[in-house]
């Protein structure tokens, strides 16, 4: 299974980025994804999850209202919709899968992922 995460760049404070990642091999349909982002000194943390289902969503609070993650099965692609970007969003955004039945709840720790994209950089200056 291999996931390629694309979209990334240098914006302003106040704009917005969409980053993507396809997934090739494996079964898609039945990995709940995860956005997460590493700054610079910082740990890697989840900013947007979405369940298998297509429907159950997480967010990381300082992004709430702000980012938006979707999936789109046929294309093997989950998005994550990024608005109103701040200097603080600054960070490499890795994408993860990991196996889940429907039952499984959507996991913030790193470790709990399967697969892991490459990550692309996300810079907003100010």
């Amino acid at each position: 299974v291999q996931l390629q995460a694309s979209g990334g760049g240098l914006v302003q404070a106040g704009d917005s980025l969409r980053v993507s990642c396809t997934v090739s091999g494996g079964t898609f349909s039945r990995y709940t994804m995860g956005w997460f982002r590493q700054a610079p000194g910082k740990e890697r943390e989840l900013v947007a999850g979405i369940h298998r289902n297509g429907r159950t969503t997480y967010y990381e609070d300082s992004v709430k209202g702000r980012f938006t993650i979707s999936r789109d099965n046929d294309k093997k692609t989950v998005y994550l919709q990024m608005n109103s970007l701040k200097p603080e969003d600054t960070a490499v955004y890795s994408c993860a899968g990991k196996h889940a039945i429907l039952t499984t709840p959507i996991y913030t720790t790193a470790s709990s992922y399967d697969y892991w994209g490459q990550g692309t950089l996300v810079t907003v200056s100010s």
